[in-house]
């Protein structure tokens, strides 16, 4: 038998397999999609472009793209019978992705194991999870405000018509600005979400059960949740004059700083440095002009309360800013980043089932002793 290798806690730095769909390079302030620097991508791809890189591992010549967004496009389209449902379970209180876990799991009934499927099928079955989560979400939120549930538009684009049927909004600028959000976010190294969905893959299950282990993992507010926290802390703050005590008191009683550091960048986060140079080019308003000032201000007083720690923000601290001034509300924020992520972990999931291995780790044992 081989001897058990002691991992650290959180599996902080721990090589668990290879992959070919990106990396994240903390130290530099970098991260990729395939070969593509992420943050370019979001500066001059569609979604559906780079939706189709992560899934097939390039990005598609001009026939192949409108082909590919096509494809999505019609898959995003739910059926009566999910609606109903929807509109059985939606109450004020339901947070849209605790509606999401049912509906994927109604329309998840007649998957086929990963194992059992050819790699093709997988495709279909990826596309089709990651294409209805957007639909299923804005559905939920408008049911959860008494309104009625507008239709997928499979002429439109991905970006615009999730905002179309979140909000009501068919602002191009919105859309685009929102559109930078979301490829920045589609994937990020083995964060705990994607982490979860290749743990179920690689027992064989079906595609709708590796994506709902994700989304499992991605609803603790350590993980998908902080961006509308981080924006709450504006609020919190109120005049910038008052970070430096806020901060020292979230410090003293031990409290984290939502939207500042990050598990692997030892510098600025490059998603952050992205949306920061978004919202303010397009949007000249208070809340963009209150949150530069704010993030100045908190940067200064960590370094000084605790000098050497080197926290900058994070995605999240500008994501909300970015969100809430394309109109979605904070209950819609980390659905929205679902409606992103949920193309990196279907692309890994279809990565871990084609490997054919389980992950089994163990753990060592340090309750009572047994008696024998």
């Amino acid at each position: 038998m081989s001897t058990p290798i002691t991992a650290p806690r959180g599996l902080k730095n721990v090589i668990v397999t290879d992959t070919e769909i990106g990396d994240v390079r903390g130290e530099e302030g970098f991260y990729h999609y395939r070969q593509f620097d992420a943050t370019e991508l979001a500066r001059t791809c569609t979604f559906e472009d780079v939706w189709h890189l992560m899934v097939f591992g390039s990005l598609p010549d001009p026939g192949h793209s409108e082909a590919f967004a096509r494809r999505v496009a019609a898959l995003r389209v739910i059926d009566g019978a999910t609606v109903d449902l929807l509109r059985s379970i939606v109450t004020p209180e339901t947070d849209p992705l605790a509606a999401l876990r049912v509906a994927l799991a109604a329309l998840g009934l007649a998957d086929r194991p990963l194992y059992d499927v050819p790699a093709a099928d997988r495709v279909d079955s990826a596309l089709r999870a990651a294409a209805v989560v957007p639909t299923v979400l804005a559905a939920a939120h408008r049911l959860s405000r008494g309104q009625e549930v507008l239709d997928a538009d499979p002429d439109a684009d991905h970006v615009s018509d999730y905002l179309r049927m979140a909000t009501g909004s068919t602002d191009a600028e919105a859309a685009d600005a929102l559109r930078t959000y979301l490829v920045t976010t589609i994937d990020h190294g083995f964060n705990a979400s994607t982490f979860a969905g290749r743990v179920v893959a690689s027992t064989g299950s079906d595609m709708t059960s590796s994506v709902l282990g994700a989304l499992g993992a991605f609803l603790g507010p350590l993980h998908g949740g902080a961006p509308s926290r981080a924006l709450a802390a504006l609020d919190d703050i109120g005049d910038p004059s008052n970070t430096r005590d806020w901060v020292r008191g979230r410090i003293e009683s031990g409290e984290k700083i939502m939207g500042f550091g990050h598990a692997v960048y030892r510098t600025h986060d490059p998603r952050s440095e992205l949306l920061k140079s978004v919202v303010q080019q397009r949007f000249d308003s208070p809340l963009v002009h209150h949150a530069t000032a704010v993030e100045a201000e908190i940067e200064a007083a960590i370094n000084e309360l605790k000098p050497g720690r080197r926290l900058y923000a994070n995605v999240e601290f500008y994501a909300g800013v970015l969100m809430s001034e394309v109109g979605l509300p904070p209950e819609m924020f980390t659905p929205t980043f679902a409606v992103a992520r949920v193309v990196g972990w279907t692309a890994n999931i279809l990565e871990q089932a084609a490997e054919g291995k389980i992950i089994r780790p163990v753990a060592r044992y340090v309750g009572p002793l047994p008696a024998r």
